[in-house]
């Protein structure tokens, strides 16, 4: 446990399931109290009892396209807990489509929420900050926010420019003690992969590109979450932090992998 996180209060979007479920329950057993922003309801009940943090989840059903939604809930954050001290604005969605193929309508929406929507989180939760006088904003990007991804082109730019977004809000809030900094996670295992890529897809990209041999879990990027939003992060602001078991740092050829097991 951080004792640096004990008693703080937290703001977490996408949070009822998939990663920020996970950021949200080490968030909790780190100590602090954290208001979940999600628009799905019924998820949102049902990670009531596993998280099993009585007064120290306050939930909130709101999308983050909706400015008036996320206004009213930090509002609600304020009221009960005084001040919001961490964001994990996490939020997101994908899809696979090809390039030439892909509905300007999946552009928007994708745009809409990966990208607008969490400058709007990060936008109104830092003027609090700022009132307050400081925090600590951790944006969802993506290992897709740095290097490119076949049929991603819409979830690839969302990502990329959380990225970027993410450094200039550093530049600019750094004076307010409020820092900004990113995760950029590799493949890893969430609800929303398995509804879009099949098991034998996952064996290719975990044998054939990751070094570490395999995919991701939750825990794996909550733990940078954790770290991000406590004191051990305090000179850190404007960083990307890549979670992809060594996948971008090389040309995508493992050790070993050639020539194929059998041959000369």
């Amino acid at each position: 446990m951080s004792a640096s996180l004990s008693g703080k209060i937290a703001f977490a979007t996408g949070a009822a399931r998939g990663l920020c479920k996970a950021i949200v329950a080490r968030y909790l057993a780190e100590g602090m109290s954290v208001l979940v922003f999600d628009n799905n309801a019924v998820n949102l009940a049902l990670c009531l009892p596993e998280w099993d943090a009585g007064d120290r989840v306050l939930p909130w059903v709101g999308d983050v396209r909706n400015r008036g939604d996320i206004q009213a809930a930090v509002d609600a954050a304020v009221a009960e807990w005084g001040r919001i001290d961490v964001l994990a604005n996490v939020a997101g969605v994908s899809r696979e489509d090809f390039f030439l193929d892909m509905a300007p309508a999946e552009w928007q929406r994708i745009i809409d929420i990966n990208l607008t929507g969490v400058f709007n989180v990060a936008q109104i939760v830092a003027r609090q900050m700022a009132a307050q006088g400081g925090g600590a904003i951790i944006n969802m990007a993506s290992k897709n926010g740095l290097t490119g991804e076949v049929k991603y082109a819409h979830y690839n730019a969302s990502k990329g420019g959380v990225v970027m977004l993410t450094k200039t809000m550093a530049l600019d809030l750094a004076h307010l003690n409020i820092r900004v900094n990113a995760v950029a996670p590799g493949y890893i295992v969430t609800p929303m992969a398995e509804e879009i890529d099949p098991p034998e897809f996952m064996d290719f990209y975990k044998d054939r590109l990751i070094p570490l041999g395999r995919l991701g879990t939750p825990a794996d990027v909550a733990g940078a979450f954790v770290f991000l939003a406590s004191d051990d992060a305090a000179f850190m602001t404007g960083h990307t932090l890549v979670i992809d078991g060594g996948q971008t740092s090389g040309d995508g050829r493992k050790l070993f992998a050639f020539p194929p097991e059998g041959t000369a």
